[in-house]
């Protein structure tokens, strides 16, 4: 990836004007099947979690944007030990292909060179290829697959885990 890529793009905390944007996004067909919780949710479920969790200080919740457009929404979640994150995020299913991958980097960037964290780990239901996919170019190591983890709708899912450390994105920064 190189630096022209993201020249337009920019990651911006979430705020109350992206509630309906995102709460869209993460009741779509397409970014529901793949989530470890794929039950819809009500507009003011969504309002709730957002109120809760925008005032933790172990949450990141970020907006993804290129040309002024928001594409995507991630978030990191410090762990008990407070240098690691887990992640999760999604696109608009309407934006560009590629945007996936752009998003990835720019919010790694973020994790390591803002946030100062040594690792992000990303869990994925083992039928997501799309990210195992993504997390596999952006760097992650898969680290454990959990046997039938996972309910959804009476069957038990493998469950992915990967791992990604900062010295291994900085090296493929450099690469």
């Amino acid at each position: 990836m190189t630096s022209q890529d993201n020249v337009n793009a920019v990651i911006r905390p979430m705020t109350n004007a992206d509630l309906q944007r995102v709460f869209t996004w993460r009741n779509h067909d397409q970014i529901r099947q793949y989530m470890l919780t794929p039950n819809k949710i009500t507009f003011s479920h969504h309002v709730r979690w957002f109120e809760r969790v925008s005032q933790d200080p172990t949450r990141h919740l970020l907006i993804f944007e290129e040309s002024g457009k928001p594409r995507g929404f991630f978030q990191f979640e410090r762990t008990a030990c407070v240098e690691v994150s887990n992640w999760g995020f999604y696109t608009d299913p309407k934006a560009p292909k590629g945007t996936g991958k752009r998003l990835g980097n720019l919010a790694l960037n973020y994790a390591f060179s803002i946030l100062g964290m040594h690792k992000v780990c990303g869990q994925t239901l083992a039928f997501n290829e799309g990210s195992i996919g993504l997390h596999k170019y952006l760097g992650f190591q898969q680290e454990a697959l959990l046997h039938k983890q996972h309910l959804v709708e009476n069957k038990f899912y493998d469950v992915l885990s990967f791992g990604l450390l900062n010295s291994e994105w900085n090296r493929s920064d450099e690469s």
